[in-house]
């Protein structure tokens, strides 16, 4: 009987790492194709450009940027006017670099000027609630 008992032990111990090296063979495999999935260019870029949307600074500067380029622009457009002058477009190309930086490199400052003038075309809402002596 001891023959048979540690037969079957031997066998039950056989099976049972026959099973956990396949479940661990399944598993190697799926890692193996998630690292394969993850280095595929596409998905590199994918996960960059998730990456870099996610990101509030540079969700910021590709505003502040925008809002400089497009006033830059607005202000070369004026300055220049209707006549094409090879001086006028000189001059209204370097308000257009010089207004774009500007607004591109101190957007704290156009923050506060925008608040300033919002402000004043809203009114003041503390002017209209004022307090009168002995209240």
């Amino acid at each position: 009987m001891q023959k048979l008992d540690s037969t079957t032990t031997l066998n039950d111990a056989i099976l049972e790492l026959e099973t956990r090296r396949a479940e661990e063979g399944k598993m190697l495999k799926e890692q193996v194709n998630q690292a394969y999935e993850s280095i595929k260019p596409i998905n590199l870029i994918r996960s960059t450009f998730k990456e870099a949307i996610a990101s509030q600074d540079l969700r910021e500067d590709i505003i502040n940027l925008s809002l400089g380029l497009v006033a830059g622009y607005v202000s070369k457009k004026v300055f220049s006017g209707m006549e094409e002058s090879p001086l006028k477009k000189l001059l209204g190309t370097s308000l257009q670099f010089g207004i774009t930086l500007f607004i591109v490199n101190n957007p704290e400052t156009i923050q506060a000027i925008s608040d300033g003038i919002i402000k004043f075309i809203g009114g003041d809402q503390d002017q209209d609630q004022q307090i009168e002596p002995g209240d």
